[in-house]
């Protein structure tokens, strides 16, 4: 009987397949697992038995040697091309990711590293807001794709946020995702036989996580999907909240069986609980914590990294503005001086059951409205005496009396002597601030926590500035995702008419308002660390330009009360400030982790009458006694800070550069029917126009997203990434009735141009067929076999993979050279290279005669490699499987605590099965097949008087 192992090439049907898995089944013949390899199979998966089908074994040395007549050996040189860029970096440096669309900081690249030295890349990005941390994804993800492992990938994150993610990977990063959105999946089910798993329809998506917990049918899908990649963004979201899992969790625990690899993104990942934080590392790793009340730094490192912009401010240089922080004073006015002092003196019979201090009285809750606007304040008293009078039918009781007293007070702040609103008004329209609604590259947001506060500020303003509707804008959570999309979309967009955008804390959380917006208004301070953190994450971020300006509206009050419960928020100002300065996360200080908890222990100190003295007091007292991130949030920097370890980045160039690659590949592949093309006037790039109803034009519409298609049929490709972010700027000035994508595309190597061009270049020569080509750059008498070799793991996926030359002399063995030597020696990059056609059938002899030797020394070469590979992976997997044991045993302690029974018995075998899986697939995958490397005689150099 044959032997099959994994890695090896067969020949079946007339297609060729690398076997992935090799089984006998019952009756004593062999099942091969197979992906196909030849372009019409190309990474189909299919299971052949060998006694239904011949099995060809793929002998390298029985290769067919035929002279190649193209003008400047061009056949050769995009086949070589095409065949070297599919070669699959197996060490764990950066090979890509560095070269995307953006101001690439070795900070930014720290997860990729980090990730990449991993059997598996699975990793929580919790950076601070604005520190990149959609980019820093990107990175990894461009670094999987090109390691053969980003097929397939699964964006999960809120619906707010789809579009500009998508954005982001397409436009820095050519990674295209197409919105999977209810409507969307609906109509790809419409279209599928009621068995089809749908989220098999588009191998790239990004998909919102309440649209996947909103149909049960979708949780039987996705459990029979999978991905080589799974990013959920806005991880805290998915965390477990208490003993019970929200919907949201459940979902993603389901996710994280789904792919090898994960990656999670959040700047919050935790509320203070050891337990929560536990729930997103067991996403990452099952066998990571096995008491999530108590784990260590060493449990979780590795799946997590943090830091903030202090830690990494040397390298911010010109990234970053360092932010302005003003606060302006306002003097309160006699009439909201009579409504603080008719406010504190009054008392409310609804609150005497509840626990003063809890920050939970109604009273503060009409203080914190009162502190946001007057109409905010009138609002929660209409909403509580409606309530009151139907409970009492008409009859006037003490509560009822003091809130319509309230009101009345209330009422009397007018336009005029709202204070915080005149301040406003003030600055907008002074000279000082500089500030014009004629400059369409100067926006300002204002954020405040009142929908009502939100609407008179945007009414008022349109009044006193003599704006229209579509110049001041209102966003806020009763917004539909669509117009909230659009609301951000128009905002950065020169084109736009929007001058202010005035924001409910919805655009708070993820999005982009720093394009052309670099002032923010605090209307009122909200009394949560984390909304002080978000809000000025929009304008203070990753690519603004401009030093941003960020202002606290505060009222100054006669009334001591006032004026003491103003001081208690203005410890949260100056937390926010040192935190930037100090340790980078302003919620340490509080320790609460959770806006409502944060802002209850406010409302607390408030209703004791705490002095801000006090407050801060608490505050240092009370810090987080938890916090996992902090662990680790300086260990990688500190390294590279030192110059002990940092990201290294590998430059591998080619025969070709991009663009020359492309534009050299379609004159060689000459089929005008299906694409042609022009040189752009002004930069470095390709203007392609692809046919209709070519094989090109279906296959390019299969990868991308419908929104990046031009309309015309033309794809502008540019390998100049600043005319591509002007491009992508561009885009986001356009007229409102436009999709704001930019109109040229970055070309790198990663871009799905190139996925056609290698496997058309692959056809150049037939399978069984190597081109010889005559030079007069090496000796008369010197031939170099150009060999491609790779070696499997367990799992069949290449460990190492190499491209090199076996040199002879005269029919004598010289030596080895790497590819780039060969390239060099033989000036194969040269323009100038000649095709004389000095190949004869004496040189096609003599190079057939060396073919077996070739094959021998190829796998001598490919040997060394191989011990070298287990000299570095054979103490990593003793050091995994060590880890793994050790895991084991700590579980096993914590079941032992278990009273003896059927639920005792059913953990032991969870954990058994569990670690048994693990270490099955550590195993499998450290594991190499060194005894079957898989090898190719790609071309044949000779020298040629």
């Amino acid at each position: 009987m044959a032997e099959y192992a994994p890695g090896m090439r067969v020949l079946i049907r007339d297609e060729e397949w690398m076997i992935r898995k090799a089984e006998t089944n019952s009756m004593g013949h062999k099942a091969l697992y197979c992906v196909g390899i030849s372009p019409l199979v190309k990474d189909r998966e299919a299971v052949f038995l060998d006694d239904l089908d011949e099995i060809i074994s793929m002998n390298p040395a029985e290769v067919s040697l035929v002279d190649d007549p193209s003008p400047h050996f061009i056949r050769t040189k995009i086949y070589l091309e095409s065949q070297w860029r599919q070669k699959i970096p197996t060490d764990s440096n950066l090979h890509i990711g560095y070269d995307a669309v953006m101001d690439t900081m070795d900070f930014q690249m720290e997860p990729a590293r980090i990730a990449l030295q991993k059997p598996r890349q699975r990793i929580l990005i919790a950076d601070a807001v604005g520190l990149g941390k959609t980019l820093e994804a990107g990175i990894l993800m461009s670094e999987l794709i090109v390691r053969g492992k980003g097929k397939r990938i699964l964006v999960v994150t809120v619906k707010s946020m789809m579009t500009q993610f998508q954005k982001e990977m397409w436009n820095r990063f050519t990674i295209p995702l197409v919105r999977l959105d209810s409507n969307r999946i609906h109509k790809i089910r419409a279209k599928l036989p009621t068995n089809y798993n749908p989220f098999y329809y588009y191998d790239k998506a990004i998909v919102s996580i309440d649209t996947l917990k909103r149909d049960v049918e979708y949780k039987t899908h996705l459990e029979n999907a999978y991905w080589d990649i799974i990013v959920i963004d806005e991880a805290h979201n998915v965390a477990a909240r208490g003993d019970r899992l929200a919907q949201r969790s459940r979902l993603a625990e389901t996710l994280s069986s789904r792919s090898d690899t994960m990656i999670m993104l959040s700047a919050t990942p935790h509320d203070g609980r050891a337990k929560s934080f536990a729930s997103l590392m067991r996403m990452l790793d099952r066998t990571a914590i096995p008491n999530d009340e108590k784990y260590t730094k060493d449990d979780i490192q590795g799946l997590c990294i943090r830091r903030f912009k202090n830690d990494v401010k040397d390298q911010l240089s010109g990234a970053y503005q360092e932010a302005k922080t003003i606060t302006e004073e306002c003097v309160a006015s006699a009439a909201e001086e009579a409504a603080y002092n008719y406010f504190v003196d009054m008392h409310l019979d609804m609150d005497q059951n509840n626990v003063k201090g809890s920050g939970k009285l109604f009273k503060t809750s009409l203080e914190k409205a009162l502190f946001s606007s007057p109409a905010a304040c009138i609002k929660s008293i209409d909403e509580r005496l409606r309530k009151l009078y139907k409970k009492h039918l008409g009859v006037k009781v003490h509560d009822i009396e003091a809130l319509e007293g309230l009101k009345s007070f209330v009422e009397k702040i007018d336009v005029a002597s709202f204070s915080r609103y005149q301040k406003l008004l003030s600055i907008l329209t002074s000279k000082d601030y500089a500030w014009s609604p004629n400059n369409k590259k100067d926006r300002v947001v204002i954020f405040t926590e009142r929908i009502e506060t939100m609407k008179f500020l945007a009414k008022q303003l349109r009044e006193d500035l003599n704006m229209s509707t579509e110049q001041i804008v209102e966003i806020s959570g009763s917004d539909s995702d669509e117009e909230q999309q659009q609301i951000v979309e128009d905002f950065g967009r020169d084109e736009a008419k929007v001058r202010i955008l005035v924001a409910s804390d919805v655009a708070s959380e993820g999005l982009n308002l720093h394009y052309l917006c670099h002032r923010l208004f605090h209307f009122d301070i909200p009394w949560s660390l984390m909304v002080f953190q978000q809000r000025n994450g929009r304008v203070d971020r990753y690519g603004q330009i401009h030093q941003p300006d960020l202002r606290y509206l505060r009222t100054n009050s006669k009334n001591e009360k006032i004026k003491g419960d103003m001081r208690i928020i203005d410890i949260l100002k100056d937390k926010v400030k040192q935190a930037n300065v100090n340790i980078g996360d302003p919620m340490l200080f509080m320790g609460k982790f959770n806006q409502a908890e944060e802002e209850e222990q406010v409302g607390g100190a408030i209703e004791s009458g705490t002095s801000g003295e006090d407050f801060a007091s608490q505050l240092e007292d009370t810090a987080a006694e938890f916090d996992p991130l902090e662990l680790l949030m300086r260990d990688s920097f500190e390294d590279i800070e030192q110059g002990k370890e940092g990201p290294i980045k590998v430059e591998e160039s080619t025969i070709y550069t991009d663009i020359n690659y492309l534009e050299e590949a379609i004159n060689c592949f000459d089929n005008t029917k299906e694409v042609t093309y022009e040189e752009l006037e002004t930069v470095s790039g390709l203007k392609l126009k692809i046919g209709e109803q070519s094989a090109l034009a279906n296959r390019i519409k299969a990868l991308l997203p419908e929104e990046v298609w031009p309309e015309d049929g033309y794809l502008t490709l540019s390998d100049n990434k600043e005319f591509c972010v002007e491009r992508m700027r561009a885009s986001m000035q356009n007229t409102m009735e436009e999709d704001a994508w930019p109109d040229a595309q970055y070309l790198w190597k990663q871009h799905p141009i190139f996925n056609w061009v290698n496997d058309k270049a692959g056809l150049l020569f037939k399978r069984n067929e190597a081109p010889i080509i005559g030079v007069d750059s090496i000796p008369v008498g010197k031939i170099i076999f150009i060999v491609s070799g790779s070696i499997p793991n367990k799992k069949s996926a290449p460990v190492v993979d190499e491209i090199f030359g076996v040199e002879y002399d005269n029919g004598v063995f010289k030596a080895i050279a790497t590819m780039q030597d060969t390239v060099a020696e033989t000036k194969l990059k040269q323009k100038s290279l000649t095709n004389a056609q000095r190949i004869q059938d004496e040189n096609i002899r003599k190079a057939t005669a060396l073919l077996p030797d070739v094959i021998k020394q190829a796998q001598f070469y490919m040997e060394k490699h191989a011990e070298e590979y287990e000299a570095v992976m054979n103490p990593k997997l003793n050091q995994e499987l060590a880890k793994l044991d050790e895991l084991e045993k700590r579980y096993g302690e914590e079941i032992s605590l278990f009273q003896e029974g059927r639920l005792k018995s059913k953990k032991q075998r969870e954990i058994d099965e569990l670690f048994d899986s693990f270490v099955d697939w550590v195993t499998e995958t450290l594991t190499i097949e060194k005894n079957n490397p898989y090898l190719k005689v790609l071309a044949v150099i000779c020298g040629v008087e």
